[in-house]
């Protein structure tokens, strides 16, 4: 197994940093703000003399209750499989009373560990470290995060600590992680107690308030031999009420994760009702060509009368997501999320589909002989063949003469004449039409047999006249 090193520290002394400079990645949120990260983050280290697996944290705060606790939990976890840590501190601010009660906990836990400098690019390395001896955690290791400074060195001081037993292994490549599924959805639907479900442990915090997962969280993930990779993300809120920079930076950490997912589970609370947000980020979903699977959480909270009003409020708001697979879910309980992952497997199956030119030539063939294209200027437009030109989404390439003129409602036809043809559940498909070029054009008409023989005749009649 690869070793594991946690960042572990007080809120704001760089782990993030650190994480995405030991990952070569952005895929933890920085910012100038205590407090932002909250879930455990793993990655792949990229820099040392081998891969390991790094784990950002958030900051080891003292509070009794709310968040913090659950956020606490979070950083026990991480200390308890690490191999190493590495005890961040901040050399701007110094020795503080909240790193000495730190390194008094750590100090008990046992754990081999590297008490880790950070934000001392602008001092003089001894300097920087001076202080930080009182602590008794060994050499203090003086690096800069966001500089770059002293990284390598460290990894490689960390790993001559390793025990010798540690095997390493390649870092897992994108395929090898498995069907990438992004949980997305409205703030407080209930994404994070999803997960949590899903995977059987406390994975990532799920707090009863609005705005508790602030990054995308990447969590590998196995279930009878398939390999999932799940994206926990930010509760997406109307433009209008996002303010605060923190939270514009996690939508867009939201929406490249439902760029990089392979199916999008669209999270929705049944006691908020579908909103026009629901309506918005679903249209999102279809526009980036992921598959769909839409689960309706909260749902054994209803009475009959509200269950009614949702379902009339889907058909109403979200009845453009007809091929997508519809759950009714309870994921504090767990009814119904069992089934929620076999129809994810379904739609990305059908996502990436090897459809056959015959087939969807035939299925176009059909599908003209019982509505013909409408004339353009008098004439019909032609539709000729079909063949595939992607996958995920799928993507169905047509080639005719006017094809450019085809109106939106007989492409609406078509997609829906292919999709339910082919039974292609919960993802979305595409049409591209490419109409057929005139081989002689801009060039002069070609010469009919006589004209070419009377040419030749002229030619020879006026050599002879020569």
């Amino acid at each position: 197994m690869l070793p594991v090193i946690t960042l572990v520290g007080r809120p704001n002394v760089g782990k993030s940093t650190l994480f995405n400079r030991f990952t070569r990645t952005r895929d933890a949120l920085v910012a100038d703000f205590p407090g932002l990260t909250r879930d455990r983050q793993y990655g792949v280290g990229r820099i040392g003399p081998g891969p390991y697996v790094i784990v950002d944290t958030g900051g080891i705060a003292t509070a009794t209750e709310g968040v913090e606790t659950l956020m606490e939990r979070q950083v026990q976890l991480a200390i308890e499989e690490a191999d190493h840590l590495l005890f961040v501190v901040d050399a701007r601010d110094g020795c503080t009373p909240e790193d000495i009660a730190i390194a008094e906990r750590l100090r008990r836990i046992g754990k081999p560990m590297t008490l880790v400098v950070n934000k001392s690019d602008t001092f003089d390395p001894l300097l920087a470290t001076a202080e930080f001896h009182a602590l008794g955690l060994g050499e203090p290791r003086a690096v800069s995060a966001t500089q770059g400074m002293a990284i390598r060195p460290l990894i490689e001081h960390v790993f001559a600590q390793l025990p010798e037993a540690a095997e390493e292994e390649a870092p897992e490549d994108d395929d090898e992680r498995g069907v990438k599924v992004a949980i997305v959805g409205r703030p407080n639907a209930g994404k994070s107690t999803l997960i949590n479900r899903l995977v059987g442990e406390e994975r990532v915090v799920a707090f009863d308030s609005p705005g508790t997962t602030r990054d995308s969280v990447f969590i590998p993930f196995e279930r009878d031999g398939q390999r999932y990779t799940l994206i926990d993300t930010a509760g997406l809120r109307r433009r209008a009420k996002v303010k605060e920079a923190i939270e514009k930076f996690s939508v867009i950490k939201t929406l490249q994760a439902i760029e990089a997912a392979n199916v999008v589970v669209l999270v929705i609370d049944a006691h908020a009702g579908i909103g026009e947000q629901d309506a918005t980020l679903a249209g999102h979903v279809i526009d980036s060509g992921r598959a769909v699977v839409v689960a309706i959480n909260k749902w054994d909270g209803l009475d009959a009368e509200a269950r009614e009003q949702v379902k009339a409020q889907f058909t109403r708001k979200l009845g453009f997501l007809d091929f997508a697979k519809l759950h009714r879910i309870s994921a504090l309980h767990g009814s119904g999320v069992g089934l929620l992952l076999d129809d994810v497997d379904l739609a990305y199956a059908n996502a990436t589909r090897n459809l056959s030119t015959p087939e969807l030539t035939r299925l176009l063939e059909a599908a003209v002989q019982e509505h013909q294209p409408p004339l353009v200027r008098g004439r019909r437009i032609k539709l000729r063949y079909a063949h595939q030109g992607g996958r995920n989404p799928p993507v169905v390439v047509i080639h005719g003469n006017q094809t450019d003129e085809t109106p939106a409602s007989y492409k609406r036809y078509l997609i829906n004449r292919f999709r339910r043809e082919l039974d292609l559940l919960g993802t979305p498909l595409r049409l591209e039409f490419k109409s057929g070029g005139n081989p002689y054009e801009g060039k002069r008409n070609p010469l009919t047999p006589r004209q070419i023989k009377s040419r030749q005749r002229l030619k020879k009649f006026t050599s002879r006249k020569h």
